[in-house]
């Protein structure tokens, strides 16, 4: 039994040995593997240095330089940090609604009430679009409403500070928006203040001498529509005599597609002040034809020309045609305004237009002032039997046409200076 102990030790021990050995020998393998020789030192005593391969570098500079390189850019990222440019770095923090929340009812208040929305200086605006308008204009905003937070998200972050979120229901959205298809925002701002705010660079770049004044507009759709178009035509301002629907009202923003933070808008004024918003020298001209049968040098029918119905022209001859009872003498209800085509050259100074309601058409007080500066009665030949032009469609053809002759005006002055 000890011999057969002895035999088994004798067969182990060598085993052990083969086993230390080949691990021994495959270690240096692969040490042998991870090294590369620096210096090649020959029989001769010549010593021939081994170049590293570009970009390689030793294990402890490469760590130092990776060292360096954290301490050089942590700086800039520390610096970017404490500059919040998304949501949840700004820290912002919206409300849920609940059942009954009377905020939420404030928003139909200044949607009809238009006494509300002067009293208290808050108009509400509605859709992605119109409010990201208002904000780079400068408007100042109070509260929004949103369904989904990435419309909020989609706003600039630095402009929400210190307004109220309120996160509701697009059912509410649903029930309050004047929209076919709500969008999911709302927002209540502060009423703009033209002085105040800050119109696109390239919208005060093109802006012509030539204004724009509506009188007695009554019909929110035609109201969006003529600010578009003024904003397109380039005019420098639109004023509104009071009579004009108020500009504010949802219908007229959603008509008007973003051109209320395009060009300023005054609104509400009296007829005896608005000289002091137009520059010196402006000239006031009417579109309005009513009355033509006395201008006899344009037609001997003037209605033929007219763009206004053969009712009104009837109404304005029975007022100029007027007899006083007593005396018998003819009296001049209307002033007396020369008429000229719209295509005539009527910009020569700065030029103001006035737009009148299609129901009541112009003041008389626009045609005091379109006499007192000079101005004359802008008409816009149509098809003999066509009631009349739409109002918004009318001041489209005037501004633009103002634009046209002013632009070619420009041109020929720039060439003179150049033959010059």
């Amino acid at each position: 039994m000890a011999a057969l102990v002895r035999r088994s030790r004798f067969v182990v021990r060598p085993l052990l040995q083969v086993v230390q050995a080949w691990d021994l020998d495959a270690r240096r393998w692969v040490r042998a593997l991870r090294r590369s020789a620096v210096k090649v030192v020959f029989p001769s005593g010549e010593v021939v240095e081994r170049k590293r391969a570009p970009g390689k570098q030793p294990r402890k500079a490469a760590s130092e330089a990776s060292a360096q390189e954290q301490r050089e850019k942590s700086p800039l990222e520390e610096s970017t940090s404490h500059a919040p440019s998304t949501w949840e770095e700004s820290g912002l923090r919206y409300d849920k609604a609940y059942p009954g929340d009377r905020r939420l009812s404030s928003v139909m208040t200044i949607v009809k009430s238009r006494p509300f929305r002067e009293k208290q200086g808050k108009i509400l605006l509605e859709g992605r679009r119109l409010i990201t308008d208002a904000l780079k204009a400068g408007a100042v905003p109070k509260m929004f409403f949103f369904s989904r937070l990435e419309y909020l998200k989609e706003l600039p972050v630095d402009k929400l500070k210190g307004v109220s979120l309120i996160k509701v229901k697009f059912e509410d959205i649903k029930d309050w928006s004047n929209l076919v298809t709500p969008q999911g925002i709302m927002g209540i701002f502060a009423k703009p203040d033209h002085v105040k705010m800050a119109y696109p660079k390239t919208q005060l770049q093109h802006s012509l001498p030539l204004s724009l004044i509506c009188d007695n507009l009554r019909d929110p759709g035609n109201l969006g529509t003529i600010l578009r178009s003024a904003a397109g035509a380039g005019c420098s301002k639109v004023l509104l005599t009071k009579g004009c629907v108020d500009p504010w009202e949802p219908k007229v923003l959603r008509a008007g597609m973003g051109a209320h933070f395009q060009v300023p808008i005054i609104n509400n004024l009296e007829w005896e002040t608005v000289p002091n918003y137009l520059p010196p020298d402006t000239r006031v001209y009417v579109a309005d034809n009513c009355g033509l049968y006395a201008q006899a040098q344009m037609s001997n029918k003037a209605s033929d020309h007219g763009w206004v119905s053969n009712q009104r022209l009837l109404k304005f001859q029975k007022y100029e045609e007027e007899e006083d009872v007593e005396t018998g003498a003819s009296q001049d209800w209307l002033p007396d305004v020369e008429v000229q085509s719209y295509d005539s050259d009527w910009t020569e100074a700065p030029a103001a237009v006035v737009i009148g309601g299609e129901t009541d058409g112009v003041s008389v007080e626009s045609l005091q002032l379109a006499e007192s500066t000079g101005g004359k009665r802008l008409l816009i030949p149509v098809v003999p039997g066509v009631d009349s032009l739409n109002s918004a469609m009318a001041a489209s053809i005037l501004l633009f046409e103002g634009k046209r002759q002013l632009r070619g005006r420009a041109e020929h002055l720039s060439r003179d200076r150049s033959h010059h």
